[in-house]
């Protein structure tokens, strides 16, 4: 008992807190590829939302592109904050990039993940798509036990920077296993 004490003390958290993000993880995930499994696969005879792209396929792989873009900017963001990189200015201005940069990441990836999740839903065809579905599912679950994170101080402090890590990794493999492929397979067929 002395020894968890003293863990407390150590760090000031307690580590028990890790729970709550890793049961809403979970619960987001399994709710997100549920939903996904049950859609009927529809083709894209009428597609929701477009903007000005050929085709969906090709705003879906743009709008992840420019999500990776900005999660990238991210990672330079925290690492200035944590003062791993230092480059002017000084302030808070790292701050707030940080945090917008990641709400119109998480943004740019809404209508993407609605095309996915309602309009072909959660398959298994081939690994390429079973990576992309399970990824695909764990994303928001990521977003939000990170913001559960931010928005306390009851973690230990290396449980953020993992957090935001693990939410980066997870758009990336998104992004490897949809766009990526999309850019070298289907684009390079025209």
């Amino acid at each position: 008992m002395s020894e968890r004490l003293s863990f407390k003390k150590r760090n000031g958290a307690n580590p028990a807190w890790l729970a709550l993000p890793l049961v809403v993880f979970a619960l987001i995930t399994l709710t997100v590829g549920l939903v996904a499994r049950l859609t009927v696969r529809e083709p894209y005879a009428t597609p929701f939302f477009h903007l000005f792209f050929m085709d969906t396929l090709e705003m879906k792989a743009w709008l992840a592109t420019a999500a990776v873009v900005l999660a990238c900017g991210q990672l330079l963001t925290a690492a200035r904050i944590y003062k791993l990189l230092r480059f002017p200015p000084q302030g808070r201005f790292y701050h707030r990039v940080h945090r917008w940069s990641g709400r119109a990441a998480i943004l740019l990836t809404l209508p993407v993940a609605y095309h996915c999740v309602f309009l072909l839903g959660f398959s298994t065809h081939s690994p390429r798509v079973l990576m992309h579905s399970l990824l695909g599912s764990a994303l928001y679950g990521a977003v939000v036990a990170k913001v559960l994170i931010v928005r306390s101080s009851r973690f230990a402090h290396w449980v953020l920077p993992v957090a935001g890590g693990l939410l980066f990794s997870i758009l990336l493999g998104l992004w490897l296993t949809s766009a990526l492929w999309f850019f070298t397979t289907a684009l390079s067929a025209t």
